[in-house]
């Protein structure tokens, strides 16, 4: 049985990631807020929980904190299959590759994983989760940390792939760069 809510956040702050800092924050507070804006763009379940996981074993980006992968089972039964793997996918994409792979249109979506060097091919539908998972985790921080042009036009073909609320949330976030 998948934990609740409170029981995710439980396992988070165990791990100490309140005091983890992330964009002028805790890195607790910016998974918890990447849960919350998915939930807020229509995702199921898994998608939002792998947004509150996106980052738990490192990313290209952000190396502060990395839960070892031996312990991906625990986070599996923590969180559900779906939800940990893309999440996995998200820590462990070479961010080039995901870049290359936005502009193509028919499956199968070939990542290159970072950590082991191998490819993993995703179907339309993960891929897109990804890359929902992905744009709203850097939405969620961009304001704060003003890296407004770190990949920027990457994450504007997500955005115009992706359409509806993330298309609408990426106009909303990058009309703010101008004051900054």
């Amino acid at each position: 049985m998948e934990a609740t809510f409170d029981e995710l956040v439980e396992f988070l702050e165990q791990l100490g990631t309140e005091h983890v800092a992330h964009t002028e924050g805790s890195f607790l507070t910016h998974l918890i807020a990447v849960y919350r804006d998915l939930e807020k763009w229509g995702c199921d379940e898994a998608l939002c929980r792998a947004g509150m996981f996106h980052s738990i074993y490192g990313t290209e980006k952000f190396q502060k904190f990395a839960l070892p992968l031996a312990r991906r089972d625990e986070v599996r039964q923590l969180i559900g299959d779906r939800a940990e793997r893309l999440a996995y996918v998200n820590c462990a994409t070479d961010r080039a590759s995901l870049d290359r792979e936005v502009e193509r249109s028919e499956p199968p979506f070939i990542i290159r994983d970072r950590l082991t060097q191998q490819n993993i091919e995703l179907s339309a539908d993960d891929f897109d989760d990804l890359c929902r998972v992905h744009l709203c985790d850097w939405l969620e921080q961009v304001p704060r940390s003003r890296q407004w042009n770190y990949r920027r036009p990457a994450y504007e073909r997500i955005a115009t792939r992706l359409g509806g609320i993330a298309q609408q949330s990426y106009d909303a976030v990058f009309a703010t760069a101008a004051a900054d």
